[in-house]
């Protein structure tokens, strides 16, 4: 007895779920190397910690630099230490939780960055973190 063979469709492959996810990739890794240059931007060489955890804050978090020579830096903005206490008065008046971490150059004196903890205690600020990277380990 003949049995009835209908001819099958051939398989096809759909390449839009793969085009998407490349896409999607692609915006995530220009977005991730964009904050990376973020982070680049201020020389300076962070102290090294060998048992460090990674730190948490608010995310409007105020960033002040202290460069090894004793310049302070808010964002893109030198300021004295009367300027940076005045704006981080400013910001615990408009947010009471205001997040600050100060970044000490590893090479200059500490006396530099006990003088911006001082500012930001007497304006108010409760949340103050000290910046640091991990000790790298040797092979």
């Amino acid at each position: 007895m003949p049995l009835k063979s209908i001819p099958l469709e051939e398989p096809t492959l759909n390449l839009t779920p793969m085009l998407d996810v490349v896409l999607n990739l692609l915006v995530f890794f220009m977005l991730a190397t964009q904050f990376k240059e973020y982070e680049r931007q201020y020389d300076i060489q962070l102290p090294s910690v060998a048992d460090a955890t990674a730190l948490t804050g608010q995310p409007d978090e105020i960033i002040v630099n202290v460069q090894a020579d004793g310049r302070v830096t808010v964002g893109a903005d030198v300021k004295s230490l009367a300027e940076v206490e005045t704006s981080l008065t400013a910001a615990r008046e408009r947010f009471p939780g205001q997040a600050v971490v100060v970044r000490g150059d590893g090479r200059g004196p500490y006396q530099h960055v006990m003088d911006v903890m001082a500012a930001a205690r007497r304006a108010g600020i409760r949340n103050l973190s000290l910046s640091h990277q991990p000790l790298k380990a040797s092979p």
